[in-house]
């Protein structure tokens, strides 16, 4: 997924952050207001894995863990240690000597700083298979994101029921996502009606989109697009494999793989 909007940047060159046999002091309880000041210098690939974390704290949290290492989380996401400490570091936690995070502090934290100690209603755009889907996907509501509105152009599918919620015309968008107080906008369409839906519920307030489109919007500068093309994720995949079975014999001679491992001898 990438950012059409919204870049800040890449990882700034920071000092890492101590590793948990290095600091002595308890994770200071989490303040009543995060500083904004603290959530912009958060790195655009930080603020992606910080959400990874969350996922992860949230499903031990509900298993009963109290307290991790930095280890243990770092194994449990897939994320380097060290990377893991720094990312922690820009939202203040540095964990206890011999103890480790918290649990409970961390998740809390982490959503301070993703901004979701509130609901964001969400508009779905597009109600074909995708909008289907996402339309049905139950883990929106249960993490914050309710979806609130469904919109698309077909007459045969207007004031149908999906997921519980009506569909409406694409031209109520403006309408409904003020009535709604809609934050969040997702468009499903084919890439033709891409942009004249973007503008809509810019027209409608929303000022964060998520886009399925294989096309890049035009938004004014205070409107955050993300855009998510399958596609090419799978074309990322596809030269990871490829990197990974040259690397194993070049020249008939087996080289070690990206884990250090000879295969193919």
């Amino acid at each position: 997924m990438a950012a059409a909007r919204g870049q800040r940047g890449g990882d700034r060159d920071m000092p890492a952050a101590p590793s948990s046999t290095e600091v002595t002091m308890p994770i200071p309880p989490v303040a009543a207001d995060t500083p904004i000041q603290r959530a912009r210098a958060i790195p655009e690939a930080a603020v992606a894995r910080l959400a990874v974390y969350l996922r992860v704290l949230s499903g031990m949290a509900e298993q009963g863990v109290v307290t991790l290492s930095s280890e243990e989380l770092a194994q449990a996401t897939g994320v380097n240690s060290a990377k893991l400490r720094k990312d922690l570091s820009y939202i203040g936690s540095y964990g206890t000597r011999g103890v480790g995070y918290e649990v409970s502090v961390l998740v809390d934290q982490i959503e301070r700083i993703l901004g979701l100690t509130r609901s964001h209603s969400v508009a779905v755009v597009g109600i074909g298979n995708l909008g289907h889907a996402l339309a049905n996907y139950g883990g929106f509501p249960s993490r914050g994101f309710p979806v609130a509105a469904l919109f698309d152009v077909d007459p045969d599918l207007m004031g149908v029921p999906v997921g519980g919620m009506p569909v409406s015309h694409i031209d109520d968008i403006p309408r409904i996502c003020h009535e709604r107080e809609i934050s969040i906008g997702v468009i499903a369409t084919p890439p033709s009606a891409a942009q004249a839906v973007c503008d809509r519920l810019v027209a409608g307030g929303v000022a964060s989109i998520v886009n399925f489109a294989p096309v890049v919007l035009q938004v004014p500068d205070h409107v955050e697009v993300r855009k998510v093309d399958l596609a090419v994720e799978l074309q990322i995949l596809s030269f990871h494999v490829a990197r990974r079975a040259d690397s194993m014999n070049v020249n008939g001679v087996a080289l070690p793989n990206d884990n250090g491992v000879v295969i193919g001898r």
